[in-house]
């Protein structure tokens, strides 16, 4: 007998599977569905915010002379603004309120591209831009800074050394900018020779020549040209990232439409914006193919940034460090570098470079030392003329030691340009460790951090030989990164000190609780997020960054591809 005993064989029926619209498939999909609701609310909450921050600043630099904005002299065109006579509760308050909702749209817009939120790109390019416009037709916001450039571009000007004579001597030789520019610049530096470096000098000398005899019209040409650096690495930016959308539109976060680079580099004229645009296009001139065309391009741009701000050195080191295994390379860039560094400081002369060396100590006054020195040494001054003894040996100590850990552990997740890893942690340790700091160096930091990005390599352009197509570049190179920690880090630390320096004049009449409260920040609460800040950058080191490993494992045809920075 057969083994169904002459029954007919028994019919296995289909299993049925789930449909596709409802059950098991609807359940799943709403968890999906809520993340993309939460992403499309955090996206346009984060985009309000920082609408609304741009406005409040606008509203502040446009109002005229108040504590976040210096008055200047002489003028009947740029900057234009109409007194509306803030007062000081108002103005601090306000300014508070618009760095924290710049800050708070900035990282909101962060978690929603995190989540797959997107918006028109060009939303933000056009809102970052067109807020730089505005804000550079505005007197200078937030520092007394371009006032000091006026006054040394002023003396190139007419044949003295910005080196050599100071704001107060140019106004006893009755210089009519001198005399402008004295009743501004606070007295600390009446007395102070320039510290930035012949290139920067050569930027004033063109201000001044254009401004004339008004501190005003030269301020804002000097803001004019900030603007155009500011418009370059957002530029470059786009073009570098315009084949993935997620971490283009994090980086126009990072840099084009936040509101603390608008107010600190476009609203303040900060001089800082001309030395990040070299440093970023120095960084990834390098590439992995180790050209020797791109090796001297990135030294000679070095050479104009360190011709800015001395500091700018650190970005040499990390190219340095890329062409390490390329004797020709590394030769390319040293000779690139002697070629612009040489000559512009022969051309300064030798005060150029005393007044470099001894500009002396100093630490600011929100250093994040004092949470040591004030209660366990009793140490209670701390600004650039008091300095405790051994802060500084230990504030670069402690710099050496975390660049060489950044260096050596930050993970490379941008293969295609060996140079930006190590030149992100040089100056994330250089910012965050050293004891003299001001919110506006932090672009050393931003424009770089901005490329520095989780994207997939499919994604950009000359991966896997070719150019990616349009449908590649809106699906298998659009994932989403995580929420980076670093991103965030950078973004508090940077609001932190710029609150401490929303007051620009010197000497302001304010109300003792206002008072109170701003020593409290500086002090206090600014130094401990800036500690909380070091401590994070080290965990990020030490943990190695994890998520940034994906683009480790890129293989070798998409690493060494060349990015173009046009098609």
């Amino acid at each position: 007998m057969s083994e169904t005993d002459g029954r007919p064989p028994r019919r296995e029926m289909p299993r049925r599977l789930p449909s596709r619209r409802g059950g098991n498939s609807r359940r799943g999909s709403k968890p999906a569905e809520r993340s993309e609701a939460l992403a499309r609310r955090e996206t346009l909450l984060g985009v309000a915010a920082i609408a609304v921050s741009i406005l409040i600043m606008i509203v502040i630099s446009a109002g005229g002379p108040s504590l976040s904005v210096p008055r200047v002299y002489g003028t009947s065109g740029p900057p234009w603004w109409h007194s509306l006579h803030f007062t000081a509760t108002f103005t601090i308050v306000s300014m508070w309120v618009a760095m924290a909702m710049g800050a708070a749209g900035i990282i909101a817009g962060l978690a929603a591209v995190a989540r797959g939120g997107r918006l028109p790109v060009h939303w933000l390019i056009g809102l970052g831009v067109l807020a730089a416009v505005v804000l550079t037709v505005l007197p200078p916001a937030g520092s007394t800074d371009a006032v000091s450039y006026a006054a040394y571009g002023r003396m190139a000007l007419i044949g003295k050394n910005p080196y050599v004579m100071t704001p107060h001597q140019l106004a006893a030789i009755g210089d009519p900018v001198g005399r402008q520019a004295i009743q501004v610049i606070p007295g600390l530096w009446k007395d102070r020779v320039s510290v930035y470096g012949p290139v920067a000098t050569g930027t004033e000398w063109i201000a001044a020549r254009l401004g004339g005899v008004s501190v005003a019209h030269i301020t804002f040409w000097l803001k004019l040209i900030e603007l155009i650096c500011f418009a370059a690495v957002a530029l470059v930016l786009d073009r570098m990232l315009r084949r993935d959308p997620a971490p283009r539109l994090r980086a126009h976060l990072l840099w084009t439409a936040n509101p603390l680079v608008l107010w600190e580099i476009v609203a303040a004229g900060h001089i800082d914006g001309l030395s990040a645009v070299f440093g970023l296009a120095a960084v990834i001139m390098v590439r992995r193919d180790m050209a020797l065309a791109g090796a001297a391009a990135a030294g000679a741009l070095i050479g104009l940034a360190t011709g800015v701000k001395v500091e700018y050195a650190l970005l040499g080191l990390a190219v340095a460090w890329a062409c390490r295994r390329s004797i020709r390379a590394l030769a390319a860039a040293a000779a690139g570098f002697v070629v612009i560094a040489l000559p512009a400081y022969l051309l300064a002369g030798s005060s150029a470079i005393k007044a470099l060396v001894t500009r002396g100590p100093g630490i600011t006054f929100d250093t994040m030392y004092q949470l040591f020195w004030r209660p366990v040494l009793g140490y209670t001054k701390f600004d650039v003329n008091d300095v405790p003894p051994h802060l500084e040996l230990v504030a670069y100590l402690l710099f050496a030691a975390i660049a060489v850990l950044a260096i050596l552990r930050l993970p490379d997740r941008t293969p295609q340009f060996p140079a930006l890893a190590p030149a992100l942690g040089l100056s994330l340790a250089w910012l965050f460790v050293t004891a003299f700091q001001r919110p506006w160096y932090d672009v050393m930091a931003i424009s770089l951090l901005a490329l520095y990005t989780a994207s997939s390599p499919k994604a950009w352009p000359g991966g896997h030989g070719g150019m990616a197509s349009p449908r590649q570049s809106s699906t298998e190179g659009s994932s989403p990164p995580e929420p980076a920690l670093l991103d965030w880090v950078v973004i508090i630390r940077l609001l932190a000190g710029a609150t401490v320096y929303v007051i620009a004049v010197d000497r302001p009449v304010q109300p003792h609780w206002l008072y109170d409260l701003g020593q409290f920040n500086g002090m206090w609460l600014t130094p401990a997020i800036r500690l909380l800040a070091t401590v994070a950058l080290v965990w990020v080191c030490v943990k190695s960054y994890p998520q940034g490993r994906a683009v480790d494992s890129a293989p070798d045809d998409v690493a060494g591809s060349k990015l173009p920075l046009a098609t």
